[in-house]
């Protein structure tokens, strides 16, 4: 999560939406105010500063409430949200890295642990209503970064070049080669909230 009083933004981290490379590329960018949470494992270039009361994955909401309505109704928010298929394959991808090479996809559907991130950016007495500015879809994510960062006047060539964690997942196919679809029934069932919002279909 990133709280830019330079560039005045604020950047709600979600799981699986190349979240760690925008915090790795802005890291450069930001002054020695601004507020950017650890991420852990620690990546090189990226310099956590300012963050005691904030936490990586910290929602919307809650950001809201800590530096209140002055700043934030100030300041551009702005997340990324990705099809639900493809990032339940890269969360678990991940957590196969982690678990070193020993979860198979079948014992991943059976633990439910799906990175369900509606919760980090709408109202949540009223899950209808997002409460960023902008959510940026990951399938086009350089030319969203590119609008946002012009919009914000944040140096940008339009590509990243930071592709960090990336060497989670090595199965590269599609993600409708990979799933069954009782699988996908699952995920489906899972992000419905998602899907109903941005129109996502397998």
């Amino acid at each position: 999560m990133i709280i830019s009083h330079k560039y005045k933004f604020i950047f709600i981290k979600t799981r699986k939406t190349a979240g760690t490379s925008i915090e790795v590329y802005l890291s450069q960018y930001c002054s020695d105010a601004d507020v950017l949470t650890p991420i852990l494992p620690a990546v090189k270039g990226h310099e956590p500063r300012n963050w005691e009361g904030y936490y990586n994955h910290i929602d919307a909401l809650s950001v809201r409430e800590k530096v209140g309505l002055d700043i934030w109704n100030k300041y551009y928010k702005f997340c990324v949200e990705r099809n639900p298929w493809d990032k339940t394959l890269s969360y678990y991808y991940m957590l196969n890295f982690r678990n070193t090479e020993s979860l198979s996809l079948e014992d991943y559907f059976k633990s439910a642990d799906y990175c369900v991130d509606h919760p980090a950016y709408v109202d949540q007495e009223n899950s209808s209503q997002i409460i960023v500015d902008r959510i940026l879809q990951y399938d086009s994510l350089n030319d969203e970064l590119d609008s946002v960062f012009k919009h914000l006047n944040v140096p940008f060539s339009g590509e990243l070049n930071v592709n960090e964690k990336s060497e989670y997942r090595k199965d590269r196919r599609d993600y409708r080669e990979i799933l069954s679809d009782s699988q996908a029934k699952l995920i489906g069932d899972a992000f419905a909230h998602e899907i109903s919002l941005f129109n996502y279909s397998y």
